[in-house]
């Protein structure tokens, strides 16, 4: 048995082939992820690790902020004078180290990354853990010189002796580069421009007895420990208004910061992965299925010859496992490959990683085989159980196709039963009034209907084909009808192959009803409540310093200007809930650059002095009424006893926006975190002036001032509909891949079956079949069933889509929209996947020796 398994697996190869590439495809993003996630930790772990003081102390955190302020912590820079009394500590330094930096050329043209990497200023303190080395010209002596790392220098051709403007939070300032200083590791990404400390200090965060950290080191024969100890012992009440790290502790956190962005690499890796095991499995079963009908005759007689039905069922698994081998095996190699151009791409990017540095981890080479022998032997296992069922008696038949003709009552009650459940779920999801439970039941619903959609295709291949393929005797004659017939032959084959695309397009059909209907609902409200007539903010949405402020307030044209700034705040409600957000702060004239529906008091009221403004349903959810008290945690530790002006009723969305639409007076935030930075400015034009010149004049005033661009309404809504375009992107991404292994489901589907209909197709030709008619037959087949699952995968979408816009409802977002042009395309692409898949089964058919094919068996 093993040698007749061995024998036909070789024998079958070639049809295998189209299989063992679904599998490669699987086993490579999983493996490629992984060897990428691992080799980026690893290199930034010895970064950090290299790079880290033995003991740092920095100003304590209230909490991380989800959105910048612009404020910059700080804490006295004598305190290293006094650190380095402490008994163990070799060395104490006063460090200034400010992200968020803006510089620019002679020809106003930004220094710096464009992939959203930083541009860090940090004072000049070379010590043997730097991680750059100065290699041409000399430090930063005065307010006026600043060194760069060569990187950037190289990317912008900046020189030593050129001229540079640096725009930080306390305004903008001329520098000569003096030196050029290079990376000793691995270069994050970040452009760095270094200066002498006293300027740092004036320059960058305002104090010049102020600093952003300590960096402490460790005299011979003291560990890290004992000197953070020390070092703690010494602060004695002033301890809890530092944060206290040694060299590991600063290097975790460090690489705690990098995490969210290679986790966001990893998991959209790992999602291809699961879209192309997802759409392999069918792929897989399909082929095994096939060849198994195919060999009924040759089962049949290993039947009669002795074998058992475990023994049968033991081939085709192992032809599976085989295939699974031979799969993961390639698709691992694939996978190192697909390293190399990620971190190929990081380097496009300015994170510069070695490839001699790659990991490959014990754990990829296991994960990677155990999703190529998993995906495969579970496919394989149904179509092995059949193969097992084969009676000896089949040796006997002339011809025996398994599967056709028999009744599709079991699936049909399963589909049933599983469809049901779906539905109920999202039904429950379009009724939820919780956002966590209708997002619960709609992953429920999504799933259920899925897989009844798989089990209950077939069901459907004969009345959706005869009204998809309704018109083909009718276009093209005979061969349209044969053609409409051979996809109605065997509906297991064929909802299985549709299968496969089905899954990519449903995906891409529901997402696409989701960001259209996002789309549409940021625009209304964007229409509904921004009032002003143009609004100025960074491009990434970083505060700028008050200096581009005054010079929007000087620009001919100006009537009303209003600023805003962002806070993270921590509120403690009566419930007893204790809420993180982002809050934002406003000036009085807020109601005349803004359209703000109340449920309970006003403008006035939630922008006076001691007073915020909350949303009612969030107000609601924690007992909280207009008049309540809340206490409010600022960063850096200051608290307010706030009270509660008013209640709005924006419908905004939660979910892409602050939590619990928290907002209050600028004058309430410079009171209790003074500081920050402007986050944008609403402008309205003067009596008189024409909304397009005040737009030229700002244009034009803000020139020097690269990182801040103004925007109108229309401007607005195209940054949202950007944001929104990317997660797009990535569903399309997705449904590429899908298409591509549906495509190579076609294609085997198709090809396989030529095998199987070789003596009906050498009959055909005999009585007449040209070789372009044959092709068109092979050609219509291959495009009917891509546009079946097309049709199946559409309309499984859009309900998808609908239900994903009920849960987006209660966020805020209540507009629904169907991206009708995007659905036509899809079933037009579809069709033409169709005919693409086709191309080769066709070929190979139509060059068919006729006699050969009769005679064939």
């Amino acid at each position: 048995m093993l040698k007749a398994t061995l024998r036909s697996f070789l024998a079958h190869k070639g049809r295998l082939l189209l299989s063992a590439l679904a599998v490669i495809l699987s086993v490579a993003f999983v493996a490629g992820s992984l060897i990428f996630s691992d080799t980026v930790s690893r290199t930034f772990d010895r970064l950090f690790a290299s790079t880290a003081a033995d003991v740092t102390v920095t100003p304590k955190e209230t909490f991380d902020e989800t959105i910048p302020s612009g404020r910059t912590l700080t804490l006295p820079a004598s305190l290293a004078d006094r650190l380095a009394r402490v008994p163990g500590v070799a060395a104490a330094r006063a460090d200034v180290d400010v992200e968020g930096l803006t510089v620019v050329d002679k020809d106003r043209e930004s220094v710096g990354p464009t992939t959203g990497a930083p541009t860090i200023g940090t004072a000049w303190n070379p010590t043997e853990r730097s991680p750059v080395e100065l290699t041409s010209g000399h430090a930063p002596k005065g307010d006026g010189q600043v060194m760069i790392d060569a990187d950037t220098a190289d990317d912008k051709d900046v020189r030593i002796g050129d001229r540079l403007t640096v725009i930080g939070q306390e305004g903008s300032f001329p520098v000569e580069v003096v030196g050029i200083v290079t990376f000793t590791t691995t270069n994050p990404g970040a452009a760095l421009v270094f200066f002498d400390t006293p300027t740092a200090q004036s320059k960058l965060i305002g104090d010049p007895k102020g600093a952003t950290g300590i960096t402490l080191d460790a005299a011979d024969g003291v560990s890290d420990p004992v000197l953070k100890q020390r070092v703690a012992d010494a602060l004695g009440g002033d301890r809890g208004a530092y944060e206290l790290r040694t060299a590991d502790e600063q290097a975790e956190s460090d690489v705690e910061q990098l995490g969210g962005f290679l986790d966001i690499i990893k998991y959209v890796m790992l999602g291809f992965a699961g879209v192309a095991v997802l759409v392999g499995v069918f792929l897989i079963v399909n082929t095994f299925s096939m060849l198994i009908a195919q060999r009924t005759r040759e089962l049949g007689l290993l039947r009669a010859l002795g074998a058992d039905r475990r023994q049968v069922r033991r081939s085709v698994l192992t032809e599976a496992l085989l295939l699974g081998l031979v799969g993961s095996t390639a698709g691992l190699a694939a996978g190192i490959g697909l390293a190399v151009g990620l971190i190929g791409l990081m380097g496009l990017l300015g994170m510069n990683i070695r490839t001699d540095e790659m990991v490959v981890g014990w754990g990829t080479p296991v994960t990677a085989y155990v999703v190529g022998l998993g995906v495969t032997f579970v496919a394989a296992y149904l179509p092995a159980r059949r193969a097992a069922g084969v009676s000896p008696m089949a040796a006997l038949a002339d011809a025996e196709i398994a599967e056709i003709g028999r009744p599709l009552r079991l699936r049909a009650i399963l589909g049933a039963v599983i469809g049901a459940a779906g539905a109920a779920a999202l039904a429950g999801c379009a009724t939820a009034s919780k956002t966590s439970s209708a997002a619960s039941l709609l992953g429920l619903g999504v799933l259920l209907t899925l897989i009844a959609t798989v089990i209950a295709g077939p069901l459907l291949v004969r009345p959706v084909i005869r009204v998809l393929g309704g018109a083909f005797p009718a276009l093209f004659g005979s061969i349209g009808r044969m053609s409409q017939r051979n996809a109605l032959r065997n509906p297991r084959r064929t909802g299985a192959t549709a299968a496969a695309l089905m899954v990519g397009l449903a995906l891409v059909g529901g997402m696409s009803v989701a960001s259209a209907s996002m789309t549409k609902s940021f625009d209304q409200q964007i229409d509904k409540t921004l009032g002003a007539d143009f609004v100025v903010q960074n491009g990434n949405f970083v505060p700028f310093p008050r200096e581009v402020t005054e010079r929007i307030r000087d620009t001919e044209g100006v009537g009303l200007v209003v600023r805003s700034q962002f806070a993270t705040i921590a509120v403690r409600l009566p419930d007893g809930d204790r809420v993180k957000t982002t809050a934002a702060a406003y000036e009085p004239q807020l109601d005349k650059v803004a359209n703000i529906t109340y449920a309970q008091g006003d403008s006035a009221a939630a922008l006076a002095p001691g007073h915020l403004a909350m949303d009612k349903d969030f107000a609601g959810d924690h007992g909280v009424r207009v008049g309540s008290t809340v206490p409010v945690e600022f960063q850096g530790g200051r608290t307010a006893e706030l009270t509660v002006g008013a209640l709005t009723d924006q419908e905004s969305a939660d979910g892409f926006g602050s939590q619990g639409g928290i907002y209050f007076g600028l004058a309430t935030l410079q009171k209790y975190a003074p500081g920050g930075q402007d986050a944008a400015v609403y402008v309205n034009a003067a009596a008189g002036t024409n909304a397009d010149d005040l737009r030229a004049g700002l244009e034009k005033a803000l020139d020097p001032y690269p990182q801040v661009q103004v925007r109108d309404i229309a401007d607005y809504k195209d940054l949202v509909h950007d944001q929104i375009a990317v997660l797009l992107y990535l569903v399309y991404a997705l449904l590429g891949l899908a298409i591509i292994i549906a495509v190579l489901g076609v294609v085997n589907t198709l090809a396989l079956s030529v095998v199987e209909r070789t003596r009906e197709i050498g009959l055909l030709r005999a009585i007449g079949l040209a070789r372009r008619q044959l092709r068109r037959m092979i050609r219509l087949e291959s495009v009917v069933i891509a546009v079946f699952g097309a049709v199946l995968g559409l309309a499984l979408g859009l309900v998808w889509g609908v239900c994903t816009q009920q849960v987006l409802a209660l966020q805020g977002m209540t507009a629904l929209a169907i991206p009708w042009p995007t659905i036509v395309a899809v079933m037009i692409g579809s069709a033409v996947v169709g005919v693409v898949a086709a191309l080769l089964p066709a070929l190979r058919a139509s060059r068919m020796n006729v006699l050969a094919a009769i005679a064939h068996e």
